[in-house]
């Protein structure tokens, strides 16, 4: 295996490791509004490692190509900026929801 090979690899495993942390994460978690937040480290590290890694590989393979650069650049900042307004209208929804309920059992009593 060349040392880009290992690289990929490296990064592809750091991913998936992610992934499965944010999966028993959101397993255990107690509540939608936690939930919600702890979809970080698959959105913000995750995907830009594999994007990472698939251009690596590329660029391996290839060789080097300033399109697929800036695709990936786009992508990432992408990745980046949806997820973090998703996450942003989310989570004001759900605390919305928290909010109502919490108002509904306090007029309840």
């Amino acid at each position: 295996m060349s040392p880009a090979e290992y690289v990929v690899s490296a990064l592809v495993i750091a991913a998936a490791l992610l992934v499965l942390a944010t999966t028993v994460a959101l397993w255990r978690a107690p509540g939608a509004l936690t939930r919600a937040n702890l979809m970080g480290p698959t959105v913000c590290l995750a995907i830009p490692l594999l994007i990472l890694a698939n251009l690596i590989r590329d660029w391996s393979t290839a060789g080097f190509d300033a399109h697929n650069a800036v695709r990936a650049v786009l992508a990432i900042a992408g990745v980046w900026i949806i997820g973090s307004v998703g996450s942003f209208y989310l989570g004001r929804s759900l605390h919305g929801v928290t909010v109502e309920r919490e108002d509904a059992r306090s007029e309840d009593a």
